[in-house]
């Protein structure tokens, strides 16, 4: 029997929440109204150890709210944020100005003189979350019937094309942006004629399948590598997979060799957000940042502004 439970921060009565209990359900939100119905998962355990409270996630939260027309100065390695301007303002400064105004942060805020301080442009233009919003609970159904995951599933969606069907510069294409040789390697036919990448289904199968028999066992022998426990439900863990979904194993790998960690934990994967090895780099880096900015403003979607995203629904 499911627990119904009545939201008192919207103001129709017809939205209302669902958990049951089996497999993955506990983790699991059913939100629907009178004519639609979307089962999501939850992003509590993101709360339990205060990853929300990590700078990281909170820059890439602004970051993915934020118009192409502005950028946020901040610290490289924290993505602290110093200043936020227009990138028309940034871009008219020649580089021997943008030298020294970047010297004159430094000073303000007595940070060493190494210290690297990016300029990062705002991204609202291509994480469109209302748009991806229909489709998660489609992945998360998806996921359930090839036995995987469904968390994987959500968490691809919200930051790969998100809500759009565009192929990437080096070739990922479809809703789980596959490579042409790792879709076909997982069963999904990809020549001249036929992409079935295209096809919502078959991208996931083809993922669900990439990570049941490639990305979730190379995770797990990187891990015994170096003696490290593990709960595959744990949050550090189903974000080291992601690395792995994102970066391959070799390159994980590399990057935990030079890390050399005692344990699996938020430490891990905060030292992977700073450590390069291999072709370990700054968008694998940040891959793991955004999976966490994104469930956190999902999760602001869903419990605070939920007849938004019905509207948006409707609309399309």
């Amino acid at each position: 029997m499911r627990k119904l439970i009545s939201l008192a921060i919207l103001s129709s009565p017809l939205f209302t929440f669902s958990q049951t209990d089996k497999s993955w359900d506990h983790e699991k939100i059913e939100v629907y109204n009178d004519n639609s119905l979307n089962t999501l998962m939850h992003a509590e355990s993101i709360f339990e150890d205060r990853w929300d409270m990590l700078p990281q996630p909170q820059f890439w939260k602004q970051i993915m709210r934020l118009s192409p027309d502005s950028c946020l100065i901040n610290i490289a390695e924290s993505r602290t944020v110093l200043l936020k301007m227009s990138i028309r303002d940034w871009s008219k400064q020649t580089e021997a100005k943008k030298a020294v105004f970047k010297d004159s942060l430094r000073t303000a805020y007595q940070l060493a003189a190494g210290t690297q301080i990016n300029v990062t442009t705002g991204k609202n233009d291509f994480y469109k979350f209302k748009e991806v919003y229909p489709s998660l609970s489609k992945g998360v159904e998806a996921f359930e019937k090839y036995g995987c995951d469904p968390w994987y599933a959500q968490a691809i969606l919200l930051i790969e094309s998100p809500g759009q069907l565009k192929k990437s510069s080096v070739g990922a294409y479809g809703a789980f942006q596959l490579m042409p040789s790792v879709a076909r390697a997982q069963g999904l036919t990809v020549n001249s004629t036929i992409d079935e990448r295209k096809d919502f289904d078959r991208s996931a199968y083809g993922a669900a399948r990439l990570l049941n028999r490639v990305c979730i066992p190379e995770a797990k022998k990187i891990l015994k590598a170096h003696n490290i426990s593990y709960n595959e439900s744990d949050l550090w863990f189903r974000l080291f997979v992601l690395h792995v979904y994102h970066a391959g194993s070799m390159n994980v790998a590399a990057v935990v060799n030079k890390i050399n960690p005692k344990e699996g934990s938020q430490e891990l994967i905060t030292q992977m957000w700073i450590t390069s090895a291999a072709d370990f780099g700054n968008n694998s880096q940040n891959y793991t940042q955004l999976a966490l900015a994104s469930q956190l403003i999902l999760h602001e979607m869903v419990y605070e502004q939920c007849e938004d995203i019905f509207d948006c629904m409707a609309f399309n």
